[in-house]
C-alpha cells in the first residue's frame, strides 16, 4: 500500500492556527471545523451527504452541503453554542419550499444530528473526511482493464437490485435506451486512469461517478454553467478550464486521472481540470466512505448515453 499524505489533517492545522491569529478573544476553533462524510437516514433507508464547515473572519462559520440529489449549496451562517450547531439551507431539489433545518453535536469524533423537512425529522451521522494521497505525484500504472466488452453487460450490476433495465448493447456500443437506472461495475478501485468513449444526442444529461462518489458530468449544452452543464465538469465542484466538447451526436474522448481526490481530466485530447481537488463527494453518490475503493458508476436514470469504450489503469 502507498504513503497517504494526511492533506486532510494539515488542512485543519492551518485552519486552527488561522483561528488562533484571530485574537484571544476568540478562543480555540470549534471542532466542527471540517469537512464532513454524512449518512442521512436509517439502515436500508439511507442516503450518502457531505458537509463543510469553515470560518469566515474571526468568528463566524460558514459552510457547503451536498444532499442525496443536486450540487453543494452555500450555507450562509452556521451557529455553533454550547458544543451544538445549527444552520438552515433553501430546498434544491427536495419536494418541499420550506428551508431545511439541521442540528447536530460533536459525540467521540463524529457529528450526530438530524434534519428537520417539512417537519419530518430525520437523523443523521457524519465522519470526518479521511486524508487521501496528495496526488502531487503520479503513480505507476497497472494493466488496462476493459470494463465494457462489446457484447453484453458482463460485469456490471444494475444500482438498485431488482430495478427496470434500460441497458442494452446496441451496434456494439452499451447504451441506457430507454433511460431507467444506474450501472454499476462490478470492480472497484482506488487510483486509477478511465478512458470512455461515448456519444450523447443533442440536450441529452448523464454521468460517470468515479468511485461511485464524483460525478463527471456528460452533458452538451452550449453556453451553459461550466459547473453543472459542461461535458467533464465535476457536477457542482470543478469546472473544465474551457469548452473542449464536439457537437452532439459525435463521440467523445474523456480521459480522467484520479488520485486520492485530485483529479485530471482531458476531454478529446485537451486538458480541461489540471490536478484539482474534488471536495467532496457529489449529488447521487453511492455512499460517502470516500477512504475505500469505489466502483465506476454509470448514470442511466436521466438522459440517453452510449459507451463505446471504458477502460480503467489502476495504480500499482
Amino acid at each position: 500500500m502507498r504513503g497517504w499524505i494526511a492533506t486532510g489533517a494539515a488542512a485543519g492545522v492551518l485552519a486552527a492556527a488561522a483561528w488562533a491569529t484571530a485574537g484571544p478573544q476568540d478562543g480555540e476553533p470549534p471542532a466542527v471545523i471540517g469537512r464532513w462524510d454524512l449518512t442521512v437516514g436509517e439502515p436500508g433507508r439511507s442516503h450518502p451527504s457531505w458537509l463543510e464547515i469553515e470560518r469566515s473572519g474571526h468568528r463566524t462559520l460558514v459552510g457547503r452541503f451536498v444532499g442525496g440529489g443536486g450540487s453543494a449549496r452555500p450555507i450562509g451562517k452556521i451557529v455553533h453554542e454550547n458544543g451544538r450547531i445549527q444552520f438552515s439551507i433553501p430546498p434544491q431539489w427536495e419536494d418541499t419550499r420550506e428551508d431545511l433545518q439541521f442540528e447536530a453535536r460533536l459525540e467521540g469524533g463524529r457529528l450526530e444530528g438530524t434534519v428537520t423537512e417539512s417537519g419530518r425529522v430525520t437523523r443523521w451521522v457524519g465522519v470526518r473526511q479521511p486524508p487521501l494521497p496528495s496526488g502531487r505525484e503520479e503513480p505507476a500504472w497497472g494493466s488496462p482493464i476493459a470494463l465494457f466488452n462489446g457484447r453484453d453487460l458482463s460485469g456490471w450490476r444494475l444500482r438498485h437490485a431488482g430495478g427496470k433495465n434500460g441497458w442494452s448493447v446496441q451496434d456494439g456500443a452499451l447504451a441506457n435506451r430507454p433511460p431507467r437506472t444506474d450501472l454499476v461495475s462490478e470492480q472497484a478501485f482506488r487510483d486509477f486512469r478511465l478512458r470512455a468513449v461515448l456519444r450523447l444526442p443533442r440536450g441529452s444529461n448523464s454521468g460517470i461517478y468515479l468511485r461511485g462518489r464524483y460525478e463527471l458530468q456528460l452533458e452538451n449544452t452550449p453556453g451553459g454553467d461550466p459547473l453543472h452543464s459542461r461535458l467533464g465538469c465535476v457536477y457542482g465542484f470543478l469546472a473544465p478550464s474551457f469548452d473542449a466538447a464536439r457537437p452532439p451526436e459525435e463521440w467523445q474522448e474523456l480521459e480522467a486521472t484520479l488520485v486520492g481526490r485530485r483529479l485530471t481530466l482531458r476531454v478529446n485530447g485537451e486538458r480541461v481540470i489540471d490536478r484539482q481537488e474534488i471536495p467532496g463527494i457529489t449529488g447521487g453518490a453511492l455512499d460517502s466512505s470516500e477512504g475505500e475503493p469505489g466502483p465506476i458508476m454509470l448514470q442511466g436514470d436521466h438522459g440517453p448515453v452510449q459507451f463505446r469504450e471504458i477502460v480503467v489503469r489502476p495504480a500499482r
